[in-house]
């Protein structure tokens, strides 16, 4: 669980970044309606709205969104990026970011490494110990039943189910997300979260003291507004 932490845990962190969330979510919406604003023929942005409406980000501030990313309204230019580098503990990290300066988003994102005990690296240094998985979250409820839905998720087209804490983790390969998670909406399911991510195929286990430079260190990346994801492959749950 050190991956995605519990549902609750999400939602505590959104609910107390929520501003800074929806800006990121807002870049992610710009930059997916460059390849058109109609959600019906844009898979990347109609799941890039989905995941702001999960977390009631204002139809305002999506239609503003996307109206930058199709040019109707001007506004910076952001480009994606990712860097890759070992935190402390010998721990894995890639930073997906999307920025309107790389310059900038370098300097920062290389401050962190280095101010908490980590290295930046080249590309390519760390991403071998991660494979990219469509991952689908369900919470665990008395209306969802375990046996279904990993029926109907393997019907879909997933690889895999794993159940957590106080969640159904669904796993699919890339090319077949958009399938897998259209297929569960229409069974009315409800995600608590739903993406393309790296998920580590080789994980580390740092001692306390490196664990907390590591929280630090992730945290000090994701309050970046260029920052959109930190993937990690620590096996042991952040402190609180």
């Amino acid at each position: 669980m050190g991956r995605h932490g519990t549902i609750a845990g999400r939602k505590a962190s959104q609910d107390a970044k929520r501003a800074q969330v929806f800006t990121k979510y807002a870049r992610a919406i710009s930059v997916a309606a460059k390849a058109g604003g109609d959600p019906e023929y844009n898979m990347s942005l109609k799941h890039a709205i989905d995941k702001a409406k999960a977390i009631n980000m204002p139809n305002d501030n999506i239609n503003r969104a996307i109206q930058k990313g199709t040019g109707e309204l001007g506004g910076e230019t952001y480009e994606t990026g990712s860097f890759e580098g070992y935190g402390p503990g010998g721990v894995a990290i890639i930073v997906d970011v999307l920025t309107d300066n790389k310059n900038r988003t370098t300097a920062a994102v290389k401050h962190a490494f280095d101010k908490y005990g980590g290295n930046l690296g080249v590309p390519g240094c760390v991403s071998y110990m991660f494979d990219q998985k469509g991952l689908i979250l369900i919470e665990k409820t008395e209306k969802v039943s375990e046996d279904h839905l990993m029926e109907d998720a393997l019907e879909a087209g997933a690889m895999d189910m794993i159940t957590h804490e106080d969640s159904y983790e669904i796993q699919t390969a890339p090319d077949d997300f958009n399938v897998v998670s259209e297929s569960l909406k229409t069974l009315g399911y409800e995600f608590a979260d739903a993406d393309v991510e790296y998920v580590p195929s080789m994980e580390a286990t740092p001692g306390e003291a490196d664990l907390k430079l590591l929280k630090k260190m992730v945290d000090a990346m994701e309050d970046n507004d260029d920052v959109q994801k930190v993937y990690h492959n620590c096996a042991v749950e952040f402190p609180e």
